[in-house]
């Protein structure tokens, strides 16, 4: 995994650096170009259906594969990192049962990759980003917000203690 890891940081190290210091509510640049699944025909794909997914629940997932067997070392990577915060209430989707589910998230976020994560509603990013999320400390902040308790904090308190 750790080969995974490194490799999405480096993918993700320019990404971030470009995305760096914006609110999550301007992550997403507000929709998708383009035609394809963003029609308002109501499938799996369209615009409305994505709507309803990533505002399902407080933390969502498009990923390859599902939590108990992510199909992309990317899903896995973002399985591992909420694993890590001890959040395991989340809503995933594997894009790779659904063309126009996978098409549709795309255009939704206007961001071209699996796995994307949403919190409360709002397009975080990839693996990229939330690994960069989780490396300094952003992503406890942000579970917070949501009422989640990231476990590293109580790992922290007992490191504390010894």
């Amino acid at each position: 995994m750790s080969g995974v890891v490194r490799a999405a940081w480096r993918l993700g190290a320019a990404v971030a650096r470009v995305r760096a210091g914006r609110p999550l509510s301007q992550a997403a640049s507000g929709g998708a170009e383009g035609g394809g699944a963003e029609g308002g025909g109501g499938g799996s794909g369209s615009r409305e259906a994505v709507e309803r997914l990533v505002r399902e629940h407080p933390v969502v997932v498009f990923m390859k594969g599902s939590p108990e067997q992510p199909l992309c070392g990317f899903s896995n990577a973002v399985v591992q990192i909420l694993r890590l915060h001890g959040v395991e209430d989340y809503r995933a989707h594997d894009v790779l049962q659904d063309p126009d589910l996978r098409q549709g998230i795309k255009n939704y976020s206007n961001w071209p990759t699996i796995p994307q994560v949403y919190l409360n509603g709002e397009f975080v990013g990839g693996c990229d980003i939330l690994l960069q999320m989780h490396q300094n400390g952003d992503l406890v902040e942000e579970l917070k917000k949501l009422g989640i308790r990231s476990a590293l904090l109580d790992a922290e308190k007992d490191q504390d203690k010894k």
